[in-house]
């Protein structure tokens, strides 16, 4: 399986969950393994060993065969691919009052996955837990001001900075501007 499939399984477990009016609880219980797991793997912040993916796979009374298919396919667009303006899909990476994410490109290169992010954070949005991904994060800020935490160094951040950073280390952000902010997110794994 290569790198962008992996990517592209957190979305698929989350839309067929959903589709089924499945909760985490509910999945997590049928599948043996904590809500917390299931919630990091839909995120992409986890990817699931092969039996735990089975289970939940199966826990979703979905066919292995017929649920990577489809995957398979919409990863094999050659070597040149075009995102228009207005073609990012938008999904929940986690449930915090005035995110909005918009996902830009999910692709291999040399052997590496990496997926690409817009986060639109409305005025006052932040999150208060402090969070960890398996990937190195690259945040570009395209408009506003925002305020990155990653471990006990809080950095200020505004139109045209990047901050570069292990997201293994906790870390946690906020718009401390006064209009919506808007950033640009490389995840590499």
């Amino acid at each position: 399986m290569n790198e962008e499939l992996i990517l592209l399984l957190g979305d698929k477990i989350k839309t067929k969950r959903t589709q089924k009016n499945v909760t985490l609880e509910q999945l997590a219980n049928k599948a043996g393994v904590s809500k917390g797991l299931i919630s990091q793997i839909e995120n992409n912040r986890t990817v699931p060993s092969l039996p735990v993916l089975f289970n939940i796979i199966h826990s979703l009374d979905e066919d292995l065969k017929t649920f990577f298919e489809d995957m398979h396919d919409a990863a094999n667009k050659g070597n040149v691919l075009i995102i228009r303006k207005g073609q990012e899909k938008l999904f929940e990476k986690e449930p915090v009052k005035g995110f909005s994410y918009k996902r830009i490109l999910t692709r291999s290169v040399a052997s590496q996955a990496a997926d690409v992010v817009l986060l639109e954070l409305k005025r006052n949005a932040g999150r208060k837990q402090m969070i960890s991904t398996d990937a190195f994060e690259c945040k570009y800020i395209l408009k506003g001001k925002v305020e990155y935490q990653v471990e006990k160094e809080t950095f200020t951040l505004e139109e045209g900075d990047t901050l570069f950073f292990d997201g293994r280390a906790p870390h946690r952000l906020k718009n401390v501007g006064t209009t919506e902010a808007l950033v640009l997110v490389f995840y590499l794994f």
